[in-house]
């Protein structure tokens, strides 16, 4: 059987200088919510600094540029990834995917300080992003990504109910996409519910019991998330399509 060649790749980028935090596909797997992914997405900070230090471990990892657009401070402060893929023995094919500011999060400097770091044999202490800030990272017109937030809570849920603080709960609540889960949720906690709802309306909804109106209002929040991020990333599309053309 071949080995995985995460282990190795997340270790020579943890155990260097560099200044990110693993997101995307793994660090769902990290936090309970089964996923199959051989990428690596990392957040990163986009200093001068920072992208010398990445170069010098996309040099180790034998890392190519994939596409359009090459690596820059100034790309990834307007948004765009960029996408690597390794030829280094034990990581042969692997693919990083590098991004430096996403749709609806704070600066890196914030999503750093409420990172969780969690120790992975073999590897090192590696910085995951909050919880909190990669389920807003989900929220993409992608159709993969919304089962995947559902199931992040749910696992989030069922790790932490029974000794839940005021934090988690107003987090479920403003997040959880499971029907019967935020039932569940609200009937605990119809206080906290109640000073959510101007927030979250489809709380109320829960709140009176209403299951069908519940479902049509989820499908809502995810239809208007899913074209705020079209919004969001037509003209960057625009902008590697123009890349592209230059290049030829």
């Amino acid at each position: 059987m071949n080995r995985s060649p995460i282990p190795k790749a997340l270790s020579t980028i943890f155990n260097s200088r560099v200044r990110a935090l693993l997101m995307g596909g793994q660090a769902c797997i990290l936090y309970g919510a089964a996923e199959f992914s051989r990428d690596i997405d990392l957040a990163i900070l986009a200093s001068a600094d920072n992208l010398n230090h990445l170069q010098t471990v996309l040099d180790r990892l034998q890392a190519e540029t994939m596409y359009v657009p090459d690596l820059s401070r100034e790309v990834l402060e307007r948004g765009h990834a960029c996408h690597f893929r390794c030829g280094a023995p034990g990581v042969e094919g692997l693919r990083i995917d590098v991004m430096g500011k996403l749709r609806g999060l704070p600066n890196f400097e914030v999503l750093w300080n409420r990172r969780l770091e969690i120790v992975l044999p073999e590897v090192c202490a590696v910085p995951v992003m909050a919880l909190e800030d990669l389920v807003r990272a989900k929220k993409t017109q992608r159709d993969k990504d919304w089962p995947m937030i559902r199931r992040l809570i749910e696992a989030d849920y069922y790790q932490r109910h029974t000794t839940a603080s005021e934090e988690n709960v107003r987090f479920w609540l403003a997040e959880c996409r499971t029907p019967d889960i935020l039932q569940e949720i609200v009937g605990k906690y119809p206080g906290l519910t109640r000073d959510m709802v101007e927030s979250r309306p489809l709380l109320g909804s829960v709140l009176a019991g209403r299951r069908t109106d519940v479902e049509g209002l989820l499908y809502d929040e995810e239809d208007r998330e899913r074209r705020l991020d079209r919004s969001y990333w037509a003209p960057l599309r625009e902008e590697l399509a123009a890349w592209r053309r230059r290049r030829g």
